[in-house]
């Protein structure tokens, strides 16, 4: 097991979330494949509160990218007991990698664990323009050309790939914990915007489920496709009841989204929850949803 290096981050910020960055640190530097371990975000600057979340920049050997990436879910799964498969974060800014958020129950509370796995050779460009502490630092192997064009080739097309209904599914349910956290702290800009994002991933579900060839971009033409069976009218009466609401959420107009979604999902895609009855229920009961 490699030492990790997490006096400094101790000695400057003790946070609440402290045991579960350890834990989480102890699992990813399991893997060979890991280069680099760095926490960024408000843990690394010592601004952290209790809700904040636990922040992840995953070096990762180029040639091992992609099998790490496919293997994720599994790992945060059984080794860290994350609710549900991980959301390809949107939200992110590209550093050359690929973003997941999972939620992992830890001390009675659900925290939200962003993990940002980038390429080997890509970390001392983002070491450049990104506010990190590390807690992890092997020599990687060198990586040839054809390593690195794989890493970089499956970032794009991981990141191209259109979304399932479980998947966006899955984007509901991390949007709705963002926004319990933003309106907890009075953050109503950014509520405003994960507000909007909740509601395209409304949209976005309801295309993929009843119009996955759609010709058209973004919300033109949702009525003209969808609206054609009674089960498309229900979905974009959802639809309506979504955008109807506040521009800025109360933490009951999140629940009531959520409420809403999974409703829909049984109405027009109901495959979308095989495997998550559980996971959902463990959710809600987090979310003081029932």
């Amino acid at each position: 097991m490699p030492t990790l290096h997490l006096a400094e981050l101790t000695q400057a910020n003790r946070p609440a979330q402290l045991p579960l960055l350890s834990s989480l640190a102890d699992i990813l530097a399991t893997s060979q494949a890991v280069t680099h371990l760095m926490v960024r975000g408000s843990l690394a600057h010592g601004t952290a509160d209790r809700l904040s979340d636990v922040d992840f920049v995953v070096g990762v050997h180029d040639a091992q990218l992609p099998a790490f990436v496919r293997a994720l879910d599994d790992l945060m799964s059984i080794e860290a007991g994350a609710l549900l498969p991980g959301w390809r974060d949107t939200i992110v800014a590209d550093l050359g990698g690929v973003g997941m958020v999972f939620l992992v129950p830890d001390d009675g509370t659900l925290h939200q664990i962003d993990l940002y796995l980038v390429p080997a050779t890509r970390i001392p460009r983002l070491r450049a323009t990104v506010a990190t502490a590390s807690i992890l630092d092997r020599r990687p192997s060198p990586a040839g050309p054809e390593a690195v064009l794989t890493a970089e080739r499956f970032a794009t097309e991981f990141l191209a790939r259109p979304r399932t209904c479980t998947e966006l599914l899955i984007e509901h349910l991390v949007l709705a914990v963002l926004l319990h956290k933003r309106i907890k702290r009075g953050q109503r800009f950014v509520a405003y915007s994960e507000w909007h994002r909740l509601h395209t991933a409304t949209k976005d579900l309801i295309k993929a489920a009843l119009a996955p060839a759609s010709r058209f971009w973004g919300w033109y033409q949702l009525r003209e496709e969808i609206a054609v069976t009674p089960i498309g009218r229900a979905c974009l009466g959802d639809l309506d009841a979504a955008i109807s609401g506040p521009a800025v959420p109360l933490a009951g107009d999140v629940d009531a989204a959520i409420a809403r979604v999974l409703a829909l999902v049984e109405r027009a895609c109901p495959e979308a929850l095989d495997g998550l009855g559980d996971p959902i229920a463990a959710y809600r009961t987090y979310q003081e949803l029932v």
